[in-house]
């Protein structure tokens, strides 16, 4: 790998260490790919094209609405608000728009809606490694968007649809990764089990609303 691809921005305070690790690594930064566009995951987007102009910004294709601050549903959409804080003042777009299936270097676009309605994440085929963003999270206890996690409730509060979250995850289940990034908490190796688990308390919960 001669380039580097950054997934997410952080919020506007991740700036300095982001290019601070890409002056580390020693290679041009050539993507940037949001796995939706809440606030804490563009929140550098403008410090960082500014830094960075010739990266590539990538976003899915029904998200990049969000991103420029269109909050309507489609018909075929469950009819839920959209949730989470959106940074309004942005001044950036994408220049390349996603689907599922699109390669991006070693990575490849899943679409994974739930959290958002075009929420993705990326998968590496040959390290069994998916990056997920906020589909799931691992911080105080591993969970599918949607779940409240009482020590860091903040994701379940901004997931559009907890139905759609749930499929999502059994999806990314389907690949079977052996390495799991997610956009709040620690990367978990060997997932599956917990990723199961995950999908079992999920589903009970649904049930039971």
């Amino acid at each position: 790998q001669h380039e580097c691809t950054l997934i997410d921005t952080g919020i506007p305070a991740s700036f300095k260490g982001i290019v601070d690790l890409v002056r580390k690594l020693d290679k041009p930064l050539t993507n940037i790919i949001l796995t939706h566009p809440h606030g804490d995951h563009v929140g550098s987007l403008d410090l960082l094209k500014e830094h960075f102009p010739k990266a590539t910004v990538s976003i899915s294709e029904r998200d990049n609405r969000l991103l420029q601050g269109d909050m309507s549903l489609d018909k075929n959409e469950p009819q839920t608000p959209i949730k989470g804080g959106f940074n309004k003042k942005l001044k950036k777009s994408a220049d390349q728009l996603l689907k599922e299936g699109d390669q991006i270097g070693s990575l490849t676009v899943i679409e994974t809606p739930g959290h958002t309605p075009g929420s993705i994440s990326l998968w590496d085929s040959k390290k069994l490694t998916i990056i997920v963003g906020d589909a799931m999270q691992t911080k105080g206890k591993i969970a599918i968007s949607g779940q409240l996690v009482p020590l860091f409730p903040f994701p379940a509060l901004a997931t559009w649809n907890k139905e759609i979250s749930l499929e999502s995850v059994k999806k990314i289940y389907e690949l079977k990764p052996t390495l799991l990034a997610v956009g709040h908490g620690k990367i978990i190796e060997n997932p599956n089990n917990f990723i199961n688990e995950a999908i079992i308390n999920a589903e009970r919960k649904l049930v039971n609303v």
